[in-house]
This record gives structure tokens, C-alpha cells and sequence, in this order.
């Protein structure tokens, strides 16, 4: 197919009509919020926190997860925070974080005067692996926390035979892997503790913002309450007093009502997109210039975002080119990259902007390793040059994903070789 042909080269788009929203929240939603409502008018009593509608949400979150113990929090950085937190970590000791993850999935390591160590992500993926892992341990390290970037699992079993022969206590960051699984077990169910995020933009949500801190350690469950409420003396003997300094992340009875009957739709949220996104695999399967990455042995994941990779090799475009022709058809759900998704490339990680101009924690006398240490990750940069990503949603039908594919093979075979 000739490139004059393409809208981006004054053809006609392939796609002129909006993509589907997600229809995220309905009605079930809004009955169980005004029925709070109600209830607060009728009693005369403000919705608080810590109240029946968040505890029952935690047991059931816990219920989901196969049993363990669950606390709601604010945010998924806050759940982040108080993972960490919870472990009662050294200060200025190290913390090996994947080197691709949100900016709020590594922030919450300074802000405990704890030190960030990214490591490289595996080859070909958005994910660290076991051997990038055991290459970012020092004698400084006190802990590690790995991301399972875009809903597909990172290889946690191996990662935490890392950790065990270092003796360090493993945080899952699953916020966007809601439902994802490992060899039949859901993620943030292999590690000590896990952190979720429950915002608007996830597999399912709590309101605007909210997370979930999971662990199936009952000795490390009351340090979770405990780290997300000011140090609340949780399990501790009567007449005990705020036993450590944190802060007030609680979530509210509104985000778990909410909460409650989106964690019933997720399952089947889950399992919708991933229809959509096997639709989309198959129909690449045969496409020389692309091909959406198989995940890890064992792994099913559940899709936040599609990673589709770009074969420059086969292609006489670069992948921005590409990207940009793909929106000029009508495919606007389109993530170039996720640079964005790299915080110790950012501002300040890179000029250590946390404590004002300190430079702490990495400027502490205390902090013995190379405060002035790079961190390369070739392949995770790698990876950012070779993938981008389609957002595709459960609301998708098979229409919208055959549409979907129908760009993507129009404007590959324009530039293909």
C-alpha cells in the first residue's frame, strides 16, 4: 500500500467515530452512595472513617485476594508509603525499586529518608527481573520493591529467591494490576506487602482517588493500620499511645462504598479486557513490524495498557512516525512511550529535590553508599524505544477492536520494508 494513501498524508482516517469510555461507575454505585447518605441525614452523624462500610470493604478486598488482611488508604502513593512504612525500614538505608514505575512508586522511599536504587528492567520488558534485582543489592539494602508495570506480572517467585538469600522483606506494587495473576495466584500475594491504587483510572476504584495496603503477614497487619493512621497504637495493650510518627492516609466510608461494589464488577472488568486485548494479539500475529510481547511463563496479566512493540528493523519509519500516523487514522488511544513512567530521570530524583535543597537523604552523613551513583538501565530504555502502548478499555467491543486492527495493518504495511 502506497503512504499517500494514509490520512496522516491527506487520506481518509479509518476512524471517525469516539472511542468507547469506560462506563466505569453506575448505578449500583449511586444507590449504595445516596443510601449513605441517607443514612447520615437520617442519624445526623457525618461519614467518617475506619466506620462498618470500610471495614467490610477490607475483608472483602482480603476475601478476593485468597485471605490476608487489607487497610484503605488514600492513594496508591499513599499505599506505597505505608508498605514501606510498615516495615520499619533503617533510615538511609537502600531500597531497590523498579526503575519503571509510577512517580508515586518510588517518591515514597526518599520521603523516609530511604535511598531509591532503580534497577534495569528486564530485556524486552517494562517489568525489573531477578538477576536486574540482585545487581542493584549493596550491604546498604533494606528492602526491595518491584512494579507489575501495565497489568503484566513481574517474575515475583524468582525476585523473591533474590530476596531470600539476601534476607530482605519484599513490597509488591501491583497498582495497576488489579487481578493479575502468577501461576494462579494473584499478584501481591507473593511478597510481605503490597500497595494498590483504587483511582479513578484503574481496573476498578474507590472515587477519585484511593488504594489498598494488602499483607497475609497477621504480625505485620496491625504495623499497616498503625503506618496509615499517625501511629494509632493497633494490637497493642490498652493505654498504649501513638507509638510512631506518620501521617493520617485513611480512606473514608464514601470511597469504600464505592469501593465495595466496584471490587464485585472487577473480576469481570478484568476478564473483559483481556478478550480485548487477545483479539488484538491474534490479529498481529501475523504482522512483520509488530506484535504485542508474550508474558512470562505462567503469567496472566490483566492489561492496564497494551504494550505493542515497533520492529524498527522492519519498518522505514521510526516509532513516533508510526504513532502519528496511526492517530491521523482515528487511533487516538495511543501512549508513544512512558517516559513518564521513569522517575529517576525526573527533576528531582536526578537533582534530589525532596527535603528542600538538603540533597537528603542522599546528602546524610548517615547514608553510606555513592549518593552520586547512575543508574543507566540500557534495557529498560531499550524498551521505551521499542514499545508504545494502546489504551484500549473493557468497553471495547469486538467492532472497536477489529477497527483497532485495521489501522494498525493499514499503516504497518504503508511503511513496512
Amino acid at each position: 500500500m502506497s503512504t499517500n494513501a494514509l490520512a496522516i498524508n491527506g487520506g481518509s482516517p479509518l476512524r471517525t467515530e469516539p472511542w468507547p469510555t469506560r462506563g466505569l461507575i453506575g448505578r449500583e454505585e449511586k444507590a449504595a452512595v445516596t443510601a449513605l447518605f441517607d443514612q447520615a441525614i437520617e442519624s445526623g452523624n457525618a461519614p467518617g472513617y475506619g466506620g462498618p462500610r470500610e471495614e467490610a470493604y477490607c475483608r472483602e478486598f482480603a476475601e478476593v485476594m485468597g485471605g490476608g488482611y487489607a487497610d484503605g488508604v488514600s492513594s496508591g502513593t499513599a499505599a506505597v508509603y505505608v508498605a514501606l512504612r510498615a516495615l520499619d525500614l533503617e533510615p538511609f538505608s537502600e531500597v531497590v525499586v523498579a526503575c519503571v514505575t509510577d512517580p508515586g512508586g518510588m517518591m515514597p522511599i526518599p520521603l523516609i529518608n530511604c535511598i531509591p536504587v532503580p534497577a534495569d528492567t528486564a530485556p524486552g520488558s517494562f517489568n525489573a527481573g531477578p538477576e536486574q534485582i540482585e545487581e542493584a543489592i549493596t550491604p546498604h539494602t533494606s528492602a526491595i520493591l518491584i512494579a507489575h508495570i501495565f497489568g503484566e506480572p513481574a517474575d515475583v517467585e524468582g525476585i523473591l529467591a533474590v530476596a531470600r538469600r539476601h534476607n530482605l522483606p519484599v513490597v509488591e506494587d501491583c497498582a495497576q494490576a488489579h487481578g493479575a495473576k502468577l501461576n494462579g495466584q494473584p499478584v501481591g500475594t507473593f511478597g510481605d506487602v503490597a500497595a494498590f491504587s483504587t483511582m479513578f483510572g484503574k481496573h476498578y476504584c474507590t472515587g477519585g482517588q484511593g488504594g489498598v495496603v494488602f499483607t497475609r503477614d497477621e504480625n505485620l497487619a496491625p504495623m499497616v493500620r498503625r503506618a496509615a493512621d499517625r501511629g494509632k497504637p493497633f494490637g497493642l495493650p490498652a493505654g498504649s499511645t501513638n507509638c510512631f510518627a506518620s501521617l493520617n492516609l485513611n480512606l473514608d466510608e464514601f470511597g469504600a462504598t464505592i469501593g465495595r461494589e466496584q471490587l464485585r464488577k472487577m473480576p469481570a472488568l478484568v476478564d473483559r479486557i483481556r478478550t480485548v486485548a487477545a483479539h488484538i494479539r491474534d490479529g498481529l500475529e501475523d504482522v512483520p513490524g509488530l506484535s504485542v510481547p508474550n508474558p512470562i511463563p505462567g503469567a496472566v496479566p490483566s492489561y492496564w495498557k497494551l504494550r505493542i512493540e515497533f520492529q524498527q528493523e522492519a519498518m522505514t519509519c521510526d516509532k513516533s512516525s508510526f504513532c502519528d500516523a496511526l492517530k491521523a487514522e482515528g487511533l487516538t488511544p495511543i501512549m508513544e512511550n512512558y517516559f513518564a513512567g521513569m522517575p529517576h530521570l525526573q527533576d528531582w530524583f536526578v537533582n534530589h529535590r525532596v527535603f528542600g535543597t538538603s540533597g537528603y537523604p542522599w546528602a546524610s552523613p548517615a547514608y553510606k553508599g555513592d549518593p552520586n551513583r547512575q543508574f543507566p538501565c540500557p534495557n529498560a530504555m531499550d524498551s521505551m524505544h521499542r514499545f508504545f502502548a494502546l489504551l484500549c478499555n473493557e468497553a471495547w467491543t469486538t467492532e472497536d477492536a477489529d477497527d483497532a486492527l485495521t489501522v494498525l495493518h493499514k499503516v504497518e504495511a504503508a511503511y513496512r520494508r
